[in-house]
């Protein structure tokens, strides 16, 4: 291989690197956003629950409830 042919071959490597690491870094932000998305709804999902355990409670059951006067 002639030095311009080696030369042109690393140039190419370092422009794929150049452009991979890029791309790493992109996909970095982005999971890193979602992993905050999902925390945030995980939270969510555990105080919904919460809630509903603290009402569930308060729910009549229908099969011991006198049914409704216009029956």
């Amino acid at each position: 291989m002639t030095a311009q042919a080696l030369a042109d071959r690393l140039d190419a490597l370092e422009t794929r690197i150049a452009y991979q690491d890029h791309t790493i870094e992109e996909l970095n932000a982005t999971i890193t956003a979602q992993w905050k998305v999902i925390d945030g709804l995980t939270r969510k999902l555990g105080m919904i629950e919460e809630q509903t355990k603290l009402n569930a409670g308060n729910i009549a059951d229908p099969r011991t409830e006198p049914p409704p006067p216009h029956y």
